[in-house]
């Protein structure tokens, strides 16, 4: 289980803003170059965002749907990256003071993801988010918020 949190200096409403345009996903979560909605209106119950991820020379072209939306504090959201599976990937929004404490937590679903996961997987997975709530911070701290 890879549970992380972070906080971030800005209010509730503000990184809520962040997680709900669709638009913002390519500048603070790590992994895609691109990334835009796709269906329904981001972020509604089974609305899609589709991205691309580039490893060298090659290209993944995945997807995410909204699985539970309750604004302004619960999103959560299936990953689809095709033959490495699906995973789940919650945020949590809780008001800190006058800042924010994001909480991330994520864990596989199906396929070789979910097959294979260990501790050293989620020990990944920590680091992965480790620097996606750092890019998130960064992102509001310069005008994303």
């Amino acid at each position: 289980m890879a549970v992380r949190q972070k906080l971030i200096r800005k209010s509730p409403e503000a990184v809520w803003a962040v997680l709900s345009d669709g638009d913002s996903y390519e500048h603070w979560v790590v992994g895609p170059s691109e990334s835009e909605p796709a269906d329904g209106r981001w972020p509604e119950v089974g609305s899609t965002l589709v991205y691309t991820v580039r490893i060298g020379p090659y290209e993944l072209h995945n997807k995410t749907v909204v699985r539970r939306c309750e604004p302004p504090r619960i999103l959560e959201l299936e990953v689809d990256s095709g033959h490495l599976g699906t995973a789940r990937v919650a945020f949590e929004v809780r008001p800190w003071g006058e800042n924010t404490l994001l909480l991330v937590d994520e864990h596989p679903l199906r396929g070789a993801g979910a097959a294979l996961h260990n501790v050293a997987v989620d020990a990944v997975i920590q680091l992965r988010h480790r620097a996606m709530l750092n890019r998130l911070a960064k992102y509001c701290a310069t005008g994303g918020c």
